[in-house]
């Protein structure tokens, strides 16, 4: 109705509209109401937390107000304001495969065990990723506690190849551990330095067990391959990597991502809780405490590879005496 009264009487358009002039002068000049404030409060919380992490959905939106801003505030209702601001969540995944053939060194003691992890410090698994920021390049180490998703250790090289920050990371985990009596699986995929003698001389006086994906499978380490993919991202996105050139303002930016990470970040897998706040809440009894790991990892092998494994045995010892009888000599 402003833009009418510019050439147009109000008189005349309340007629049109079938509202008196004072009842439209009233509604105009009003107040807005304590429920119109806190709705439009919310709505400018829920802008700024997408435009500072514009990678994550309303789920995770509302999860950080809850966490960090001290705002109660339900998925439905974020949702219902990413609808009204018309925004959505900003990503891009980049997905490389190599395909490549390297013989197991260690057995995977996981495979489809993820979920029976019950306790912190349990399985940690671990990864490199590569960022590149103008003309330089980074491979950054990290090592995860798949329980509470927690970045335990980070360690970064500029040298393409090189295996320092991988053994100076499994030296963190290693003396963050000392005092533990539990046996901890350490899970990483078939990399060089993975497999190395140099890498695993380091654990022989400890408790870890090495575990180890099959050749070419990704998928036997989805808890890492997810964790690096969204740091990537995040660490593009919302901390601006790409703008700096110099290593220290680097390092200081992975230093300031990876305590972010672990204590404001909501995280879907521990119910929009923040890694280190689900730790403690373990330690202080109030998540439920179960021993579903360690009896399913004695036998992890899925049926249908311990199906295969018997008839190759099988196999092999029919050919091995197939071979013994054919050595006998006739009798004449």
């Amino acid at each position: 109705m402003d833009l009418l009264s510019r050439d147009n009487p109000i008189k005349d358009i309340c007629a049109l509209m079938g509202v008196s002039r004072s009842g439209y002068y009233k509604w105009k000049n009003r107040e807005p109401s304590s429920r119109d404030t806190k709705r439009e409060e919310v709505i400018a919380l829920v802008k700024e937390v997408h435009e500072q992490h514009p990678t994550h959905g309303y789920r995770w939106t509302a999860a950080y107000i809850r966490i960090n801003m001290q705002v109660i505030i339900s998925d439905n209702y974020a949702y219902k304001c990413y609808r009204y601001l018309n925004i959505k969540a900003e990503t891009k995944h980049q997905v490389h495969y190599k395909p490549r053939k390297v013989k197991d060194r260690y057995p995977n003691l996981i495979f489809t065990t993820w979920e029976t992890v019950d306790r912190p410090r349990q399985v940690i698994v671990s990864d490199m990723t590569a960022f590149k920021c103008w003309y330089m390049y980074f491979e950054v180490t990290f090592y995860f506690d798949v329980f509470t998703k927690e970045i335990l250790s980070w360690k970064a090289a500029e040298r393409r190849g090189s295996r320092n920050q991988y053994i100076d990371g499994l030296t963190d985990v290693i003396e963050l551990l000392k005092g533990t009596e539990e046996p901890v699986v350490l899970h990483t995929d078939q990399g060089s330095v993975y497999a190395s003698m140099a890498y695993n001389d380091l654990i022989k006086d400890t408790n870890i067990i090495r575990s180890m994906s099959r050749a070419g499978k990704p998928t036997d380490n989805p808890v890492n391959e997810a964790l690096n993919g969204w740091i990537k991202e995040e660490l593009y996105a919302e901390f601006h990597l790409e703008r700096y050139w110099h290593k220290q303002d680097f390092i200081n930016t992975i230093e300031r991502y990876v305590k972010y990470y672990n204590t404001q970040r909501p995280c879907f897998a521990i119910g929009y809780d923040t890694p280190e706040n689900y730790r403690k809440r373990y330690y202080k009894g109030e998540l439920p405490k179960k021993q579903t790991f360690e009896n399913r990892v004695l036998s992890p092998e899925p049926k249908f590879v311990q199906k295969r494994r018997q008839l190759t045995d099988s196999k092999d010892t029919y050919e091995d005496v197939s071979t013994f009888e054919k050595e006998i000599p006739e009798k004449s």
